[in-house]
């Protein structure tokens, strides 16, 4: 059986991109396709060092450090890559990847990460962070995103199956795209972090610091409480912001390696995370190391976080809302134990992952 497997776009190594190399890890022998390449060699590892076919967006202009400014010729992107020698196409996809043309008899299964955020459920979100939701640059804006979901929905039954990698995930394709989906549970690499019972008193945020990911606003609850230490990892386009809302209790470390980060997991009292996510691998390599997570519980937490158990919802992307939630954490911490909430993160193992998509696939080629 010849298998091609296709990703939106190669520049990093993040989320979406250890679902890709988790698949390639399972089906090795699979061709790789993805509308550009700019991999440098140090991070080539996670695609076996695979050569990469690429569409005719990896030789435009500023094409390396651009390329999502070509979201008007990306759908006609994907559908110049050639599929027909293939028998199964697997596409990890967040944009445009699942919009590859197919031939009958083909069987197409989408990882689906999301629906294209930007065109679909996080619109207005998208524009105002970009500066693109007033004037004529909004009405430009919103015209081509118009134009991209119409295509995302008209591409949509290339797909014969799509694996949600989320309840959450799966409930906006059934919204967005009226199709039924599997959930299969993104691969955690548990085995990389070891469970620490003693704690020490601070608690860690750590993430891109992307607006979406709220830093700014953990960063100035905490300025609220002076005796409460929180620890800050990442860099982004929200340091300076998180910067200035910093109180005294509150360090920031920018960026750090992820033995320094591992380390800053084990030892902190709790994770605090605010964002609203499709899945979200932080929370778990927090629990992996057997700390209990602080989270806005809204999104995927609520299925990978065990409410009193492994951490603690609070109900608002707020000051007061995260106040009350450290508050009733402090109360009572010993009732978090390490080994309940390391026992929930491997429910998430990489070798679950490659276990249930390799049924998964073996079900829907028969």
């Amino acid at each position: 059986m010849k298998i091609a497997v296709i990703h939106d776009w190669l520049v990093t190594y993040a989320g979406a991109e250890r679902l890709l190399e988790q698949v390639l890890v399972l089906f090795p022998e699979a061709d790789l396709f993805s509308l550009v390449d700019f991999l440098p060699a140090e991070k080539r590892f996670f695609i076996r060092n695979k050569p990469v076919r690429t569409s005719f967006l990896q030789h435009l202009p500023l094409a390396r450090t651009k390329y999502r400014s070509y979201l008007p010729l990306m759908p006609r992107a994907i559908e110049s890559l050639d599929m027909r020698g293939y028998d199964l196409i697997i596409s990890v996809s967040h944009a445009v990847a699942k919009g590859v043309r197919t031939r009958p008899g083909q069987r197409h299964i989408c990882i689906c990460c999301s629906p294209i955020r930007y065109a679909w459920d996080l619109r207005q979100q998208y524009l105002e962070e970009s500066g693109l939701d007033k004037g004529l640059k909004g009405v430009l804006a919103n015209f081509l995103l118009d134009w991209v979901k119409v295509w995302d929905l008209k591409v949509t039954p290339r797909v014969t199956n799509f694996v949600a990698i989320s309840d959450y995930i799966g409930k906006r394709i059934k919204n967005n795209y009226g199709r039924e989906s599997t959930v299969i549970y993104p691969p955690v690499y548990v085995e990389r972090f070891e469970p620490v019972e003693k704690k020490e008193d601070f608690y860690l945020t750590a993430s891109r610091m992307v607006p979406y990911k709220k830093i700014p606003l953990i960063v100035e609850a905490f300025s609220f409480m002076p005796d409460r230490k929180l620890v800050v990892i990442g860099d982004g386009p929200e340091f300076e912001k998180a910067k200035s809302k910093a109180a005294a209790n509150v360090t920031l470390l920018g960026y750090q390696e992820n033995e320094v980060l591992k380390s800053y997991l084990q030892r902190a009292k709790a994770f605090v995370f605010a964002a609203e996510e499709d899945f979200g691998i932080a929370p778990l390599e927090a629990q992996a190391c057997g700390t209990p997570v602080i989270a806005y519980g809204k999104g995927a937490v609520r299925e990978t976080i065990i409410d009193g158990v492994t951490g603690l919802y609070f109900g608002e992307q707020s000051v007061a809302s995260i106040l009350d939630a450290v508050n009733r954490f402090e109360a009572d911490p010993g009732r978090f134990k390490t080994a309940a909430i390391r026992g929930n993160a491997e429910r998430f193992s990489s070798a679950r992952f490659r276990a249930e998509l390799g049924e998964f696939v073996s079900k829907v080629v028969g």
